[in-house]
């Protein structure tokens, strides 16, 4: 049997000094696993825009400051096009992609098998993906795109109406909230014009405005939750830099300043989940 990929992935650690646990207020309807440092963490992943874009403007720039932030100044995306930096996110590798056709990964696991394996809840909210309850392989339905949606690259999950279930309309998460039922693990993926893709930065910015401002401040969303915001790759394909904003927010976020020019990269997500729960390294 294949060692379990995510314990040994390239990329950096978030910083253990940068983040500290603060006591959960609010009881998920759901049992809640501990985890070091936060309970929670929800990535937002936007599309195709330039670091040096991004960082100019009047919401993102200022996001850190508004709510106990850090801005990673020095953060890569994996590669181009879009779907591999999406599959890296939550395996440790972009192996098995290309471009940004269907993908049927079988030969290593994700991020999934490591947040059952702990009993961590988890889901995937995936803007214009239908609300039937059934499982979509669709390469595109309306304004969503398979290749935003990297869990349904891996067969173990696809194949899986269990897991495949927890593939979900962006609309649940408001449901989840209300019911305070959000899990531990949140994944979600705008449409391709909320996420910047098909429009441009300011449609992504008012989205992104709009979304995480009338929501953060509820509990059942935001207690002892870290916040990833993150770019899938930067606009300009010719760069060898492929260098996008990342912001991290949450009450654990630990700074002497409201940046920080450490080399990330998107896999650094994954470890940094790795090391919330404790799973060993390898």
């Amino acid at each position: 049997m294949k060692s379990f990929v995510v314990a040994a992935v390239a990329g950096l650690l978030l910083s253990a000094s940068s983040i500290t646990a603060v006591p959960v207020e609010t009881q998920s309807s759901e049992k809640t696993v501990p985890g070091n440092d936060f309970d929670r963490v929800v990535v937002i992943v936007l599309a195709n825009a330039n670091y040096d874009d991004a960082i100019k403007d009047p919401y993102f720039s200022k996001l850190a400051e508004k709510h106990n932030g850090l801005t990673l100044t020095n953060h890569k995306a994996l590669t181009h096009p879009s779907q591999a930096n999406y599959v890296g996110m939550i395996s440790g590798s972009t192996s098995g992609v290309h471009l940004d056709f269907n993908s049927n990964i079988d030969d290593r696991k994700s991020i999934v098998d490591l947040l059952e394996k702990k009993n961590i809840s988890w889901k995937a909210y995936q803007e214009g993906y239908p609300a039937d309850g059934n499982c979509h392989t669709d390469s595109a339905i309306g304004l969503y795109r398979r290749k935003h949606n990297p869990f349904m690259s891996f067969t173990s999950i696809s194949g899986s109406s269990n897991r495949c279930s927890k593939i979900v309309a962006g609309s649940q998460l408001d449901e989840d909230i209300k019911n305070n039922n959000v899990p531990q693990f949140v994944y979600y993926t705008p449409d391709m014009n909320n996420n910047g893709r098909d429009t441009n930065l300011t449609t992504a910015s008012h989205w992104l405005s709009t979304f995480l401002e009338s929501r953060i401040k509820k509990p059942a969303f935001s207690k002892n939750t870290l916040f990833v915001i993150t770019w899938d790759e930067q606009e300009t394909v010719v760069s060898v830099h492929n260098h996008v904003l990342t912001v991290l927010l949450g009450p654990m976020v630990k700074r002497s300043s409201l940046t920080d020019g450490v080399r990330y990269d998107h896999y650094s997500i994954l470890k940094t989940v790795q090391k919330n729960v404790s799973f060993p390294q390898c």
